[in-house]
């Protein structure tokens, strides 16, 4: 048997859709919304199994990682998060790359050279790649309108990933993995599969109109926090404003909380655009929960942490890790 495990956003299906229109295969898909990246404990494989792994982090993974390679489990790994210790392994090909300016399907675009380069561009762009969208843009010569439909639905799908369970989704990333894979650009998913692209756009609009209608509860010239209501539009939306917001304003970072019915917080965190990295690893290692946050601070260029301290559901936590006194690097 061989399975595809991916991430349930833009990048993770777009990778997909790329590999599999390049190799098919007969596979069990394993997805779910963007948040669920501890994706290879939910398969079982045995000897002589497959597994493609695309755009979770390895990190998160790892002891699976190791415990598949030693049944003779053959593994392809692509990703762009934090990995942790490489593994050497003859049946474990690895696809890694950190960058700041890297996603999955524009590992996946460099691997194929370019075959199915439409898609990557759909998932940098759902990504929040926008330059690096732009740069294979350039080198397949696309008009704008061409480039802004790309755009669009790019974040368009990145949007239906969001959300702390797949009731808040609109489509399970595995429908519209096979949705997306029917078509052999995304130019024809757009025109063929209509009814689904204008649920998923009509939807994206009507959220994103909801979530501009609230100010920042906290805004200066390094960071802005806003907080969303606990709804499924939110869940949805959290992800893709973020992104929004980053691109509007690159040198703030920016925060999108929402207050769960069980007193935590669900927070997006974007670091300036303008200054990309330190992110990914401020929210590995931020905990926030019902009573407690852990701080951090920035000390020469290092993110260390200084104490844990009672949230009471207030935004002085927050906001101290996001101010201009520190900020992410």
């Amino acid at each position: 048997m061989h399975y595809d495990v991916f991430n349930g956003d833009a990048d993770g299906i777009c990778s997909l859709v790329q590999l599999r229109l390049s190799n098919p295969k007969n596979s069990k898909l394993i997805t779910g919304v963007k948040r669920d990246i501890s994706l290879l404990k939910k398969i079982s494989p045995v000897k002589q199994d497959s597994v493609t792994v695309l755009d979770i982090s390895m990190k998160k993974n790892y002891q699976e990682v190791v415990d598949f390679l030693k049944l003779g489990v053959e593994i392809f790994y692509a990703d762009h998060h934090q990995s942790g210790d490489l593994l050497a392994h003859e049946n474990f090909r690895l696809h890694i790359n950190e960058s700041s300016n890297i996603c999955t399907s524009l590992i996946i675009n460099k691997y194929l050279s370019g075959k199915y380069q439409e898609w990557a561009i759909v998932g940098a762009y759902g990504d929040g790649m926008d330059k690096s969208a732009r740069i294979i843009a350039n080198k397949a010569d696309l008009a704008k309108d061409d480039r802004n439909q790309l755009r669009l639905l790019g974040e368009c799908i990145n949007y239906n990933s969001y959300g702390t369970s797949e009731i808040d989704l609109l489509y399970h990333p595995s429908v519209l993995y096979k949705l997306l894979k029917r078509n052999y650009n995304p130019f024809d998913f757009i025109s063929n599969e209509a009814d689904v692209y204008n649920k998923l756009l009509d939807s994206y609009c009507s959220d994103i109109s909801k979530a501009k209608a609230i100010s920042p509860e906290i805004e200066d010239d390094n960071v802005s926090i806003v907080t969303l209501p606990d709804e499924p539009w939110s869940r949805r939306v959290i992800g893709v404003y973020a992104n929004l917001l980053m691109h509007g304003d690159k040198n703030r970072a920016h925060a999108l909380m929402i207050l769960n019915k069980n007193r935590s917080y669900l927070v997006g965190v974007r670091a300036p655009y303008n200054n990309k990295g330190g992110a990914d690893l401020l929210c590995s290692m931020v905990v926030v929960a019902e009573e407690a946050l852990l701080e951090l601070t920035i000390y020469q260029n290092k993110i260390k942490i200084i104490s844990l301290r009672n949230l009471k559901n207030n935004l002085a936590p927050i906001k101290l890790f996001l101010s201009s006194d520190i900020k992410l690097i």
